[in-house]
């Protein structure tokens, strides 16, 4: 049992208020219903402050990540198949849930439900845990009656999203150890090897070259200053994180990220692996072009790249085709363009685009 905090009207019209104990949110209002009120609002009370001694701290709290969001959408297809309801679904995935953050999310889901609310609009109260393109899909299953299908395609989205994301971590780990390990290594040269080299050319008398006196100057500048550098460069990747948060700075970083000497490639490719995919997940389970894309935008994780994807939805709806809008993007290859061309004519563009991913 719980506590839910309500607001309501009685039968005068007057607003009250107050705390009841129920097993669920439906539940609460049907006790406010017998006695003669209204409810306007209900949701879970606030829970008291901790007593002394019993103060916990949140550090070290397992997020819900890509795989936890795999397996609810694998055995949520599964029970929906074998034709168990949504509401006792949801249910045992709450009961069964080894993770305490989504066993939570999926009770308050559950609670929507039954108080007559759609799941996809019980989802969206949660977009830390469903982003608005789940949320969407979702929405598409309940209007199409296929809901068990749209789970299967989102788990082998999920699923292909965090194979991307393994796949650009694993291949970027290693250049950044090795700029850790050179930067390091100019550190400690600087600190120790070089000011004894220069004590020694300072006894000597001797002229040194230029390059020489540029090293040992710059040895003397971190030894003197090296605490000011550190710093330095501790508020400058700050301010640079507040930076890349708003739109502005978020458009200009996603934009030079593409243009990186190594990584940038990569990154790009990713980004389109995953418009390929959420535009095929999408069109096979009945989105329109237009809200394809929209969704597609908020998928590629890259504000410059979804700006263009944005472009070609705007040129769709002046009644352009989806091979002129992709060129005027302008941030498709050669055989991508080829592929859109060949989709678009025979009305396979689904199918190409998931080749494409």
């Amino acid at each position: 049992m719980a506590e839910f905090a309500y607001r309501g009207r009685n039968s005068g019209g007057e607003l009250v208020f107050g705390v009841l104990d129920g097993p669920s949110s439906s539940a609460v209002a049907d006790q406010l219903f017998s006695t003669g009120i209204t409810p306007v609002h209900i949701a879970v009370a606030s829970a008291p402050p901790p007593k002394a001694g019993e103060l916990k701290l949140g550090f070290g709290a397992r997020k819900i990540g890509l795989s936890d969001l795999m397996l609810f959408c694998r055995q949520l297809h599964t029970l929906l198949k074998a034709g168990v309801p949504i509401v006792r679904a949801l249910a045992g995935l709450q009961e069964s849930s080894q993770h305490p953050e989504l066993k939570r999310v999926v009770g308050d889901v559950r609670e929507k439900l039954e108080a007559g609310q759609e799941l996809s609009l019980g989802m969206s109260a949660h977009p830390q845990v469903f982003s608005p393109f789940i949320v969407n899909m979702v929405r598409v299953g309940e209007l199409t009656g296929r809901l068990d299908q749209i789970f299967m395609r989102l788990y082998e989205f999920l699923a292909f999203e965090k194979k991307v994301g393994d796949d650009v971590r694993g291949a970027l780990r290693y250049p950044i150890t090795v700029i850790c390990a050179v930067t390091v290594a100019v550190f400690i040269v600087n600190i120790f090897v070089i000011p004894a080299f220069a004590k020694m050319f300072t006894s000597l008398k001797a002229d040194l070259p230029l390059i020489t006196r540029v090293l040992m100057g710059t040895s003397d500048f971190v030894v003197n200053f090296w605490p000011f550098m550190l710093v330095g460069l501790a508020a400058a990747g700050y301010g640079f994180r507040l930076y890349v948060r708003t739109a502005d700075g978020r458009l200009r970083w996603d934009t030079l990220k593409v243009r990186l000497p190594l990584a940038g490639s990569l990154l790009y490719k990713a980004a389109l692996a995953r418009f390929s995919r959420s535009f095929a997940l999408a069109g096979n389970s009945g989105v329109p072009i237009v809200q394809t894309l929209s969704l597609a935008a908020n998928v590629v994780e890259n504000a410059w790249l979804g700006a263009r994807i944005l472009g070609m939805r705007e040129g769709i709806e002046r009644g352009e085709s989806v091979l002129r809008t992709a060129v005027g993007a302008g941030v498709f290859d050669a055989l991508t363009l080829q592929m859109v061309a060949v989709g678009e004519e025979t009305g396979e563009m689904n199918a190409l685009m998931s080749e494409i991913a």
